[in-house]
């Protein structure tokens, strides 16, 4: 899909069922959209900001009935520790969104006025994180929601201070990202923030806040957030371990991956079941991520722009899995255990058209 004229923001916003086929409806649903995005951030980061910025003014604030050590899930203490446990892993992993690119580490040119008004005296995201009482641990919850809070030695040397924070006033664009997983996060409980969903959110945010038409643009924040969970409705069950071996689940379709690769090529199909080469050491990857860490970001837009556009995502999902697998097929063929298992978690091909060609190629021949 061409980026020219701001093309394939709009063919995403649509493709994602964000924008409805008619065009006169847009101004309206957009407005709408927006505005229901803007009281999300009220609710959520503004009034709990104010809440927490006035407690312990009044002892009122600390009773018998609710108090910081108050165990009852009812209580707003202990909601505002749980946030920030989550808010933590995602400050994490959006610092680090696509380290080899500058973009997210660079100010917006439309920083969230709600939140970086001068007047306002609530605790942002931004000093939640600092102030937190965690801040001096790192705080890791993966896919089975284990959570493990680990000393800082243990870190990387440069994690957190790697990127340091721009003045006020001024907001870096994984800073708005951050906003959007942690809203995410609150308005899903059920699934809240799982490692992973930065990887999804990034290419998205990424081309709405590049779009060249800047009445486009300076909305990036909220269209994302609405595509983001439009998508995410879609994929959420790759991200809920307890689904792993259902028929939705991540389990059934890493081995659809190995049934359609067995149909299109049974001799690597064999040779990797030889090698006891399971789908889960390379395709869990693949699949949860949409392949967005195994390219460059240009070519993981240019993925899923097939993806979007194609009646069967998901299912085109797995063909181009397939096509990944018979293109280093020589390889493979000749390859032993160690070597083949690199060439799957360091993916050597990097022509993302002549992938999707065979994919292609591969639907076709059915």
């Amino acid at each position: 899909i061409p980026f020219d004229g701001g093309l394939r923001c709009l063919c995403w916003k649509i493709l994602l069922n964000y924008l409805p086929l008619e065009k006169a409806l847009w101004s309206s649903l957009l407005k709408k959209q927006r505005d229901l995005y803007s009281q999300f951030l009220k609710e959520m980061i503004i009034q709990p900001g104010i809440a927490k910025a006035n407690l312990g003014v009044s002892r009122e604030d600390v009773t018998l009935e609710d108090h910081p050590l108050n165990p009852n899930p009812d209580s707003r203490w202990n909601t505002y520790f749980k946030d920030n446990e989550v808010l933590l892993q995602i400050d994490k992993d959006v610092r680090r969104l696509y380290p080899d690119m500058a973009f997210f580490q660079r100010p917006t040119d439309y920083p969230c006025l709600l939140i970086l008004d001068p007047q306002n005296e609530f605790e942002t995201l931004r000093k939640r994180v600092e102030q937190t009482t965690l801040k001096s641990q790192t705080v890791a919850r993966n896919r089975s929601g284990v959570t493990n809070v680990s000393s800082p030695l243990k870190t990387t040397p440069n994690s957190l201070s790697e990127y340091e924070v721009l003045p006020n006033g001024c907001e870096a664009h994984w800073e708005v990202v951050e906003r959007i997983l942690f809203i995410y996060a609150k308005l899903n409980p059920g699934i809240a923030y799982v490692q992973g969903m930065n990887e999804i959110v990034g290419p998205l945010y990424y081309t709405f806040a590049t779009d060249p038409n800047s009445e486009w643009k300076e909305h990036a924040e909220a269209d994302t957030f609405f595509c983001f969970t439009n998508l995410m409705a879609e994929i959420r069950d790759n991200f809920i371990k307890s689904l792993d071996d259902s028929q939705c689940g991540i389990t059934y379709k890493m081995e659809k991956v190995y049934s359609t690769l067995k149909e299109k090529d049974v001799e690597l199909y064999l040779k990797l079941q030889e090698q006891n080469i399971k789908p889960q050491f390379f395709a869990f990857r693949w699949l949860t991520l949409l392949l967005s860490q195994e390219f460059l970001l240009p070519d993981v837009i240019r993925i899923w722009d097939s993806l979007f556009a194609d009646d069967k995502r998901f299912d085109f999902l797995l063909l181009v899995c397939c096509a990944m697998l018979t293109l280093i097929r020589d390889q493979l063929l000749e390859g032993d255990f160690t070597l083949n298992m690199r060439l799957l978690q360091d993916y050597p091909i990097s022509d993302v058209h002549l992938i999707l060609k065979k994919a292609k190629e591969l639907q076709d021949s059915k």
